[in-house]
């Protein structure tokens, strides 16, 4: 005699009831708004720390209030309409185990309608499971990842405009919109007119190439190491960079980042070749694992040096404290005209570099067996690496989790083709780059907070929550 075995019930079905129905949904609700107030009580304690009391101007309010307002629709937009409408479930939803779908075809409502509550029901997770309820898959045809991919762009593009603007508009003098309009569009040499021309638009332009260029340096080493915690201090470029700094400051008595940009920028490319010819010596080629372990021990020796000079020597610690937390600050187009050729020919050569990397991401057997030299592709690889963040860290200092955290958020939005993937970090590097240097000038007024000591407290939290989120994307 032959038996049917009945058919499994997913967990969520057989789960005791838990609290009624009204009381999940008002848990949710209060659940969602709390995490909708965060943003908008961040923008009202900004908005009222910049008040003209603590030197704050009317520019600073509107650009850090209008911002919180953009994050918190942006928050809502995601969490109440698109995860809603498609998985039927918001934050607070998930948490309380209430579900929002079409009361016709028991299915998810779109994002519109989940947005604007419009003929939706709300049920437990478990009365939906019964009836079937499945969330809405992702498109994933070419044309809607290009879709995507494209609008994600022109997102990046605006945000990027509005960061730029505001980092022209805010600083230690306070001024008006009308100011900063006649700054750029009149410029007859009042007094805020040479603040933003000769102090603001100069740094507000290093911090952006600086963080296109840390940015795209980020996508490359992780691509051509295929490591996930890579970045420029791996393959010894900070080191070598700060080594060579410390010896001019040491032996020549440089004290300006025009004196010593060249001296960074030398030893950026004397570490480079070091750790490629290291990494190269026994099989006639270098391998992502020689890179990391030849890279890990220069940059061990070069830190080494670097702090035996320093301590020897007062001035030589003195420079090279102020040169190592990062400073945008105090350059003028003297050093931005000086590393843009090299940082422009740097990512005009990565963009094209960007298939190679696409087939070195397949493994190496599989490279060389598509007909690719792969020694070449990474010797090409290394030296754009080298030429971006050497002119990089010469200009403004040894700037640390753009090029870790960036290619991160780049992968998660383009998936793991690098023609996407490379412009998508540059980009993100400029914003952070440049988002980082006006929370700088406001958080100690009348002072400022160095952008490499922003980055850090503000990349060490976002890093680790990715990690234990796990997504770190293997390579």
């Amino acid at each position: 005699m032959t038996t049917t075995r009945p058919p499994e019930i997913p967990a969520a079905v057989t789960a005791p009831p838990g609290p009624s129905l009204p009381v999940r949904r008002a848990g949710a609700e209060l659940f969602d708004l709390l995490l909708l107030a965060v943003p908008v009580l961040i923008g009202v304690l900004l908005v009222d720390t910049l008040g003209e009391a603590n030197g704050g101007g009317q520019t600073d309010r509107l650009v850090f209030g209008g911002a919180a307002a953009l994050v918190a629709a942006g928050f809502l937009l995601w969490n109440r309409g698109i995860r809603e409408g498609r998985t039927g479930t918001s934050l607070g939803k998930q948490w309380t185990g209430v579900l929002t779908r079409d009361p016709d075809t028991d299915g998810p409502v779109g994002t519109l309608r989940a947005l604007f509550r419009v003929r939706t029901q709300v049920v437990t997770a478990r009365e939906a499971a019964l009836d079937g309820f499945a969330p809405r898959p992702p498109d994933t045809s070419v044309a809607a990842i290009r879709r995507r991919r494209l609008g994600g762009l022109a997102v990046l593009l605006i945000l990027l405009v509005l960061v730029l603007l505001a980092s022209v508009a805010i600083g230690a003098r306070p001024m008006t919109f009308a100011e900063v309009y006649h700054a750029l569009v009149v410029n007859d040499g009042a007094e805020t007119d040479v603040i933003v021309q000769s102090l603001r638009v100069p740094r507000t332009l290093l911090g952006l190439v600086v963080g296109i260029a840390l940015g795209v340096a980020g996508a490359l080493i992780q691509g051509h190491t295929r490591n996930p915690l890579a970045d420029a201090g791996l393959l010894g470029i900070n080191g070598g960079a700060a080594l060579l700094v410390v010896l001019s400051i040491y032996l020549f008595g440089t004290s300006t980042p025009i004196e010593y940009l060249w001296f960074s920028f030398a030893g950026s490319l004397l570490a480079s070749v070091v750790v490629f010819g290291f990494a190269s010596i026994g099989n006639g080629g270098s391998s992502p694992l020689s890179l990391a372990l030849a890279g890990a021990a220069v940059a061990f020796f070069l830190q080494a040096m670097v702090q035996t000079i320093v301590l020897l020597d007062q001035t030589s610690l003195d420079g090279f404290r102020f040169w190592v937390v990062g400073p945008v600050a105090g350059r003028g187009f003297d050093v931005f005209w000086q590393v843009l050729p090299f940082i422009v020919a740097g990512l005009v050569i990565a963009l094209a570099s960007t298939p190679g990397l696409n087939v070195l991401s397949l493994g190496d057997d599989v490279a060389r067996s598509l007909g690719t030299n792969i020694a070449l592709t990474r010797v090409i690889g290394i030296t754009v690496i080298t030429i971006l963040t050497g002119a990089a860290t010469a200009a403004c200092g040894p700037i640390a989790f753009v090029g870790l955290i960036v290619p991160h958020i780049a992968r998660a939005i383009t998936g793991p083709d690098y023609r996407w993937l490379v412009p998508y970090a540059g980009l993100l590097g400029g914003v952070l780059l440049v988002l980082a240097d006006v929370i700088g000038r406001i958080v100690v007024r009348p002072g400022e907070l160095q952008v490499g000591i922003v980055l850090a407290l503000v990349g060490a939290p976002f890093f680790i929550a990715l990690v234990r989120r796990r997504k770190l994307v293997s390579l």
